[in-house]
């Protein structure tokens, strides 16, 4: 058999493969499916986007239009102009948002690792009934939590304080339940041959334990940035400084006082919003689809 078969052969044997590396005309039936499928999926974040950069007439049209017609900047500059009259820079708001992000999913990541190797890999009394403590928290929605939420900051005297963004949301059930479950598929003779070899309890964390748990640490990253860029509840709740508030907060606040008038802006804001979660989604996209394929392998 000549060589140029063989490829030709090995060509179309790869093609119908999960991530092949040459075309076949047996795919044509997969795409056909999955291209209207992904078109489909991805019309709200183009309406989105689109939305923000409409005028006050198009965004009450009917039928609502997909892709604004006469695209205009007035709804990020109106925005901005709001945020210069109330005393408080726009700039500021994205300040906190970001500051606060950072420490809470660096504290929350933290929380979630030694957590997660402690209930996967030691055994010590308590341990049943404290993992059914938190499958059951994943039970609770905010709202439900919201006033004993409120009489522990109050009673801990943590109004008005940067820790009030962060404390709440520094260690999420889900997060950890994720990987926890994704730590127990590590072999314990890696352990025990570290343990033979000398290293200690964070040497065995930091250069075993972390490195063949990324994507599941990547899935909980987004999760807990997710959850803490879009929070308002302790800049509603807990602050009274506005320099203290979150752009989540202000944003959010837009559409309350005038829903008509600042229907423009409220676009402008969702965007602000929605585009850092689809950045940190797309980065660390492999991970979570590594975790999601990985999840169920003992």
């Amino acid at each position: 058999m000549s060589m140029k078969k063989r490829k030709k052969r090995r060509g179309d044997f790869q093609g119908s493969r999960i991530n092949p590396r040459s075309f076949s005309k047996g795919q044509i039936k997969f795409y056909l499916i999955l291209i209207p499928l992904a078109l489909f999926m991805i019309l709200p974040v183009i309406m989105l986007i689109n939305r923000a950069f409409m005028p006050l007439g198009e965004l009450f049209a009917f039928p609502p239009h997909i892709v604004a017609h006469n695209p205009t900047m007035n709804n990020f500059k109106n925005l901005f102009a709001l945020s210069e009259t109330t005393g408080v820079p726009m700039l500021r708001y994205l300040l906190n948002s970001v500051l606060v992000t950072l420490l809470t999913v660096a504290l929350n990541l933290v929380i979630t690792i030694l957590g997660a190797y402690t209930f996967a890999k030691k055994n010590f009394k308590g341990k049943p009934v404290l993992f059914e403590i938190n499958q059951l928290a994943l039970m609770f929605v905010p709202t439900a939590v919201a006033i004993s939420r409120y009489l522990v900051i109050t009673t801990l005297h943590l109004t008005d304080t940067w820790l009030v963004h962060v404390l709440p949301l520094a260690a999420m059930p889900v997060g950890l339940f994720l990987v926890k479950q994704f730590t127990d598929q590590i072999p314990n003779a890696l352990i025990e041959a570290a343990v033979m070899d000398g290293a200690r309890e964070l040497t065995i964390i930091r250069k075993i334990i972390v490195p063949l748990i990324r994507p599941a640490l990547a899935t909980s990253i987004v999760l807990t940035f997710q959850q803490v860029w879009m929070a308002t509840e302790a800049s509603n709740n807990y602050v009274n400084n506005d320099t203290m508030r979150t752009l989540a907060y202000y944003l959010n606040s837009l559409s309350t006082n005038n829903t008509i008038a600042a229907a423009g802006m409220t676009a402008a804001a969702s965007v602000l919003l929605f585009l850092p979660n689809l950045v940190i989604f797309i980065c660390m996209q492999s991970q979570v689809m590594n975790t999601m394929s990985h999840s169920g392998i003992k």
